[in-house]
């Protein structure tokens, strides 16, 4: 299958992140959301990314119904769940997917000021599901799942800004925090973007033009850079 792509595309990501969860080999290929070629206008009825052309070559658009398919056309992440806790991973990966552009805003702030209102949603939702993880490794359990593969775009992103510019997205949550680790740790953030992910969202979010960017060069500035993103990249 071939998944159409923006490189930095957080719902893109959650796609990708799924199909390296599950081992299924897929082919990459980025266009200009500047410039969208006219084959990916004529079968991209919202003319968004992602696309998934599957081996069949049919086009499949809108990040929850990929997600829906992957998961349904090949063995799932977690076995025999039944439709309440299958409508529960839905919900749970939902109220991730709804805070991909809130973040995106958010690190894209051109003063503390802003970046504070920005956050707002942000926090509530961390506050959220600080709140209901537990002691297991990942979401549901020790073993990643369709909620943990949603949130990892948010939490693959914080950890980026925080060790770029020394922003704490995440704040004084343990439980995420942890959650953050192990999902990091897994190599899944990793395995699912570019080689040159980090450079190019550090170039658009974290440039001379953003409050973060410049806590990113304030930074740079006063430590050298001997902390490579061993999680991050």
């Amino acid at each position: 299958m071939k998944i159409v792509s923006f490189k930095i595309c957080p719902f893109v990501q959650r796609v990708t992140a799924l199909l390296e969860a599950k081992g299924i080999a897929y082919d990459l290929e980025f266009i200009s959301l500047s410039n969208k070629p006219q084959w990916f206008l004529d079968i991209s009825p919202n003319a968004q990314v992602p696309l998934l052309i599957t081996n069949e070559g049919e086009a499949l658009f809108e990040s929850d119904a990929i997600v829906e398919y992957i998961e349904e056309a090949y063995a799932p992440l977690r076995a025999g769940l039944t439709p309440v806790e299958k409508a529960r991973e839905r919900a749970w990966s939902y109220l991730a997917t709804k805070h991909y552009l809130p973040q995106c805003g958010a690190q894209r702030s051109a003063d503390q000021d802003i970046l504070t209102e920005r956050s707002q949603k942000l926090n509530k939702a961390f506050d959220t599901v600080e709140a209901q993880l537990g002691d297991t490794k990942f979401f549901a359990g020790d073993d990643i799942g369709m909620v943990d593969v949603a949130w990892l775009v948010l939490l693959h992103r914080a950890c980026i800004i925080e060790q770029k510019s020394g922003h704490d997205f995440l704040g004084n949550r343990p439980r995420l925090k942890s959650w953050q680790t192990n999902i990091m740790q897994s190599g899944l953030p990793a395995k699912s973007v570019a080689p040159d992910f980090v450079a190019d969202f550090s170039d658009f979010y974290l440039s001379d033009q953003t409050f973060l960017g410049r806590g990113a060069a304030a930074k740079s500035r006063e430590f050298s850079d001997s902390s490579p993103l061993e999680m991050c990249c």
